[in-house]
């Protein structure tokens, strides 16, 4: 059983995720950031409604093959809490840009929570890997 704390940190990383995607949206981060380009370059020479429509698909399917995991493997679910905990490590590049660069980068302010939240979220999700292989 998950803990109450586990749920708690989850949606403030929602509602975080959402804060930082709109900073990065609308300060222009699929401009400057050079692994954006690289992941995304697949993209660049198609049409935009091909381009959407295939990007809509990929996320589509993504959200059906975890929705099964959760639905029918439920001890999936540890691993996919995992997902975002690696991604609060990764959104620390945003704050390496800045160092390095002295100046903003696109996403640094949502970023700087990314770290912290990160933390709290990394000790309880080791403290149910824990309990479960108890």
């Amino acid at each position: 059983m998950l803990s109450k704390r586990i749920h708690n940190l989850f949606l403030i990383s929602v509602v975080l995720f959402i804060a930082h995607g709109l900073e990065e949206y609308f300060t222009g981060f699929y401009n400057v950031d050079t692994i954006f380009k690289f992941i995304f370059q697949v993209f660049e020479n198609m049409s935009i409604p091909q381009a959407t429509f295939l990007l809509f698909q990929i996320m589509l399917w993504i959200l059906l093959i975890i929705s099964y995991l959760l639905i029918f493997k439920k001890d999936w679910i540890l691993v996919l809490l995992t997902i975002p905990a690696l991604v609060f490590i990764f959104e620390i590049h945003h704050l390496v840009k800045v160092v390095i660069g002295w100046e903003y980068y696109p996403g640094s302010i949502v970023a700087i929570f990314f770290p912290i939240l990160g933390f709290f979220y990394w000790k309880e999700l080791i403290k149910l890997y824990k309990a479960k292989n108890k």
